[in-house]
């Protein structure tokens, strides 16, 4: 495999396998696979249990400032938003100094979800098969990676 892989390469035509975005976007499935059914027995999606780990870090967050930090637009944020204030993990509730910003806050339903989702993440650093160093130096390349990708992707051609 490895020389069908040095032959591609050569020949100038990447395979697949060579894409650095592949790679990352088939982690993020296997990460999801691995997520969804913890995550379904705590009656959330990923994207949902990423609100709750936000908000715990942060709460009374405006929409604008949370879909920043998870990098959601509001028209995806806000029905997710909606779903979970209607399952009463989350208020939504307009500022009363600028009426135009809807502040987020955890309930203590939200807050005990949350803390039920922490339960598995030492099973998950162990699914990755990775020490806890090369763990903390992967996520700092990744951040690294997202980082420049994001302000590359603002520069205008």
């Amino acid at each position: 495999m490895a020389k069908e892989k040095l032959h591609a390469v050569a020949d100038g035509v990447p395979q697949l396998d060579d894409f650095l975005c592949f790679a990352v976007y088939s982690a993020n499935l296997a990460f999801n696979r691995l997520y969804k059914p913890l995550l379904e027995d705590l009656n959330l999606t990923y994207p949902q249990y990423l609100v709750l780990v936000a908000l715990a870090d942060e709460d009374n967050q405006t929409v604008g400032g949370l879909g920043s930090k998870l990098f959601l637009d509001s028209s995806t944020l806000t029905p997710l938003l909606k779903r979970m204030e209607g399952v009463g993990y989350l208020t939504r509730q307009r500022d009363p100094e600028d009426e135009r910003q809807v502040r987020i806050r955890l309930t203590p339903e939200g807050r005990r979800i949350r803390e039920a989702a922490l339960c598995f993440r030492g099973g998950l650093l162990m699914a990755t098969g990775l020490t806890p160093a090369a763990f903390a130096k992967l996520r700092e390349d990744l951040v690294t990676l997202r980082d420049n990708l994001t302000d590359a992707a603002r520069v205008k051609p």
